[in-house]
């Protein structure tokens, strides 16, 4: 039988890691499209938390509380934002620079990373921002002299909510039409432009993809955590980036495989060690897999088209 404490942790690692795994699919399809990262992308998710928190307090001063009807505008809000805000960041900072030396486009997304963190700074205010508790309790397992096991409704509902978008993902990409345009401007992008497919508009439809995903994230980790600021999504940008690479940076089940890894991880180094240390294991975890499997553990070698 599972120790309660270990289950404890093991819960609050698959929570943040399922977070960490939204964001992270940013990344990585904007790497397997286009071979460069997008360091804008945390700074999006930071935009769909905060626009989250807008909608909510607007429908709260409308007195709109039903707990569906909330979630589902303000997931809507913030996937619609978060969404215009990818597509707008692939426009101006990587459209006009595609093609280049890497180096102009990567400065170019730090440009709009930097931007986008002042923009929040000058509109919202740089304190913490409390977000409202929109779902308690839960489920508390174990003996009442001991410690005690508890999953609460808001972490059933990151975890189902993660898989419903994964499975979606999924689908799409496997079926759907644009989801085999961009499987084959992820192969070869010139050929894929010379059989007829709009690379630009599959370039930009990856953007989108990612924002949602990233606004999905920034909802539910605002719900989680209960504070957001304009450097939220900074830090988390960083970890679904790791979490990118640790799985394979351009594989999607890796980016899945990478996000529940880190946010287990840093989990049990918090529980068994100190909160001091997550981060040190965590990158020093991803220090080794790339020294020994520099692909990252469901990654493959880029092979070189002649």
């Amino acid at each position: 039988m599972l120790d309660s404490y270990f289950l404890q942790q093991l819960i609050n690692g698959l929570t943040i890691g399922s977070a960490y795994a939204l964001i992270a699919i940013g990344y990585t399809m904007v790497y397997g499209i286009i071979g460069m990262i997008n360091f804008a992308h945390g700074e999006i998710y930071m935009i769909g938390a905060y626009t989250s928190l807008i909608v909510i307090s607007g429908l709260a001063a409308l007195g709109i509380a039903w707990l569906p009807v909330v979630l589902i505008v303000a997931l809507l809000g913030a996937v619609i934002v978060s969404s215009s805000m990818g597509w707008a960041v692939e426009r101006v900072a990587y459209r006009p620079v595609r093609g280049r030396h890497r180096l102009i486009p990567l400065i170019s997304a730090i440009g709009m990373s930097i931007f986008l963190q002042n923009y929040v700074h000058l509109a919202q205010g740089s304190r913490n921002m409390g977000f409202p508790t929109l779902m308690e309790g839960g489920f508390t397992f174990g003996d009442a002299g001991s410690f005690q096991t508890s999953l609460s409704y808001i972490q059933i509902t990151i975890f189902v909510i993660t898989l419903i978008c994964m499975a979606a993902l999924s689908v799409f990409i496997a079926r759907s039409k644009t989801g085999r345009a961009c499987r084959a401007v992820s192969q070869d992008l010139g050929m894929s432009s010379l059989l007829g497919i709009n690379t630009n508009r599959i370039i930009a439809t990856t953007f989108v993809i990612g924002a949602a995903l990233a606004a999905v994230a920034g909802l539910l980790l605002g719900m989680y955590y209960g504070s957001i600021d304009p450097l939220f999504g900074f830090i988390a940008g960083l970890k679904a980036f790791t979490a990118a690479v640790l799985g394979g940076i351009g594989s999607i089940p890796g980016a899945m495989l990478g996000g529940l890894i880190l946010g287990v991880s840093e989990s049990m180094t918090s529980g068994y060690l100190s909160g001091e240390y997550k981060d040190v294991v965590s990158f020093g975890l991803l220090i080794l897999i790339l020294l020994f499997k520099p692909t990252g553990l469901l990654g493959k070698p880029e092979v070189e088209k002649i």
